[in-house]
């Protein structure tokens, strides 16, 4: 950290930030919670696996219609942080409310988790965006990862903090019940994503824009459909993307549907948080490993070997068993689930003029957030049908075997600026 830039140092510290509520809300405490809550209502548990992925898929599909005309709006000075701003704070207050809501209401439940959905999503839009405007070509594999990175160490401070008060009231030491010690659990998430964003939003600013126009959201439409055809003309991004939405479907599939999963098979809330919590730390050094290992044998390879480990992962899924198996899934996961979403970003950061990041991101942002509508659908759809969550899993193997042969065909990053059909 002392070898980056202020600038490099509080972009890094939002991953720091937001990934308490990756661990607490999207994965680990907060679908227990809901399973919880859900089968108290009477759902079955396969049933209430099917409800939390079409949740999860729906609000994806809301904030992805926003995605591009933001991303195009975005690109004049000023928008991009108060684009920022804005779905972050949607995100902290309904984040809040996971800690108010009775937990017999299983539905209000999730309809707020589905708007931190949107927030949290939202605000990633121009997060990622920001890495062309905090450092520069050559340092964005290796600030990217150290996000990625940062963001798995710190985020088990808090999710220690929950993990903590949930044992604690289980074994009677502290005076709470387990729902009201979840609660707390997500209140300090909101606390602890508010507190490390303010180095954000007080040292990054947008180094990269275009003059404002009158009219911004109306230029912003049209400017979105000469993104749109700039993409299809430069082929390598179009390849990227079109990759991309594939095998980062399946990511975001597993992390959100994992805990989910752990629990249709039967694997107690007390191991599946101390399973989760090893995943975060494991994770943290392999995403630095895989940004380095990225400048020695070139990122495209790096994500073909993340690509692959997921296959793995998705084979084994079905023939899981035991909390032992869970184990090795969970650290399989961990090797390779940060280095691929950092390698990910970087890769297509260097892909993109800098002065229309926000509208080539507004794009990476669609294909990010309707690759995460399609996986868990397929995952409670197939898992509904069979009744088998272990087939639902296995059933997203296919999202990265399409995802690699494409990207197979992706040359390595090259200065899209420089671009002759781009330039025209």
């Amino acid at each position: 950290m002392n070898r980056m830039s202020k600038q490099e140092k509080s972009w890094v510290f939002y991953d720091w930030a937001n990934s308490a509520y990756s661990i607490l809300i999207t994965t680990a405490i907060f679908p227990l919670y809901f399973k919880a809550a859900a089968k108290e209502a009477g759902l079955a548990a396969s049933t209430s696996t099917a409800y939390w992925g079409y949740a999860n898929s729906f609000a994806t599909l809301l904030i992805s219609l926003c995605a591009p005309i933001l991303g195009s709006i975005a690109d004049f000075k000023g928008f991009k942080k108060r684009f920022f701003t804005f779905f972050f704070a949607l995100g902290i207050v309904f984040t809040l409310l996971l800690a108010v809501v009775p937990s017999n209401q299983w539905i209000i439940l999730l309809i707020c988790y589905m708007i931190t959905v949107i927030g949290f999503g939202g605000t990633n839009i121009f997060y990622d965006a920001f890495l062309v405007d905090v450092t520069t070509e050559e340092r964005m594999n290796k600030i990217s990862s150290r996000g990625y990175a940062m963001g798995y160490i710190g985020s088990t401070i808090p999710f220690i903090m929950g993990i903590a008060l949930i044992l604690l009231s289980q074994k009677g030491v502290l005076p709470l019940s387990v729902s009201v010690a979840s609660q707390a659990a997500f209140a300090i998430t909101a606390l602890w994503w508010g507190l490390f964003t303010i180095p954000m939003l007080k040292n990054v600013k947008q180094v990269y824009y275009k003059e404002r126009v009158a009219n911004p959201i109306s230029n912003g439409f049209k400017q979105l459909f000469v993104t749109f055809k700039k993409i299809k003309l430069y082929r390598p991004l179009f390849l990227f993307l079109l990759a991309y939405f594939f095998y980062i479907d399946g990511v975001n599939t597993i992390i959100t549907m994992s805990t989910a999963y752990g629990s249709d098979l039967g694997i107690d809330s007390t191991n599946l948080l101390i399973i989760l919590f090893a995943t975060q730390v494991v994770a943290a050094p392999f995403a630095v490993l895989y940004g380095r290992l990225a400048d020695k044998f070139k990122s495209k390879t790096m994500l073909l070997v993340g690509i692959f480990i997921y296959i793995v992962i998705c084979t084994y899924a079905y023939f899981l068993k035991t909390t032992l198996d869970f184990w090795i899934l969970a650290m399989l996961v961990a090797s390779s689930q940060g280095g691929i979403q950092a390698l990910s970003r970087s890769y297509f950061a260097k892909l993109v003029p800098k002065e229309s990041s926000n509208e080539f991101f507004g794009f990476y942002s669609i294909f990010y957030k309707f690759a995460a509508i399609l996986g868990p659908f397929l995952v409670g759809f197939t898992a509904q049908m069979t009744g088998n969550t272990n087939s639902g899993v296995f059933s997203l193997i296919v999202l990265f075997i399409i995802g690699g042969i494409i990207l197979l065909r992706v040359p390595e990053a090259v200065d899209v600026s420089k671009s002759p059909t781009l330039s025209q």
